[in-house]
């Protein structure tokens, strides 16, 4: 196998690492603009000699936060999420924006899923947000979704039964867990509405 490149290192760190410790270090940095800075360092280095390839897995942050962060672990954090595919099945995406306790924007992040079901894009939406609420070091979460199967499947009152959602149920089910403080709440798809834009833009600009 050959030996990956610095250019291969610097991306996979980028679009793969959590970066906690790195983040929690440097007071007003996030998660996004480290891995921003990793990729822009990447390209001024150029693509390197080595033929080891770049990891195909998506990359989940596009855009800038809106609130800079401190060094330390955020408390409370909602996830607003929502998924999207043009077809069901047809090309899907996952959104997600994340927030304090006053409303104010940490992030909006996005992935394009390729061809998916828009109940596999709503449960990948939902994990992309919990995933970056625990990277902040959240201990409290409040979830935020327009699908009611969803909401209503974590919650316990139906069934998951679909074993193409199993494993993503059991993937949410396991993060919520690791919170101290958990709230699940359906909402109109209107009050979903920055969620949305991103899991569409993830499908537009595959992210």
């Amino acid at each position: 196998m050959a030996r990956p490149s610095l250019v291969d290192l610097l991306r996979f760190i980028a679009r793969e690492e959590p970066l906690t410790s790195t983040v929690r270090a440097f007071r007003g940095l996030t998660r996004e603009h480290l891995g921003q800075l990793l990729e822009e360092v990447a390209d001024r280095l150029g693509p390197g000699a080595s033929s080891a390839p770049v990891p195909s897995s998506p990359a989940p942050v596009v855009p800038p936060t809106e609130v800079a962060r401190g060094a330390g672990p955020v408390p409370r954090l909602r996830v607003y999420s929502d998924g999207a595919a043009r077809g069901n099945p047809g090309p899907a995406g996952a959104g997600a924006v994340v927030k304090d306790a006053e409303g104010r924007v940490v992030a909006r992040l996005g992935r394009f899923l390729g061809v998916q079901t828009n109940n596999f894009a709503e449960y990948s939406a939902l994990l992309l947000g919990l995933q970056h609420a625990r990277g902040l070091g959240a201990s409290e979460v409040e979830v935020f979704a327009d699908s009611e199967l969803l909401i209503r499947q974590l919650g316990g009152r139906y069934q998951v039964k679909s074993p193409t959602l199993k494993p993503l149920f059991d993937e949410a089910k396991r993060l919520l867990a690791g919170f101290s403080s958990v709230k699940l709440t359906h909402v109109p798809r209107a009050q979903n509405a920055e969620a949305d834009e991103m899991s569409n833009r993830a499908i537009d600009e595959r992210m």
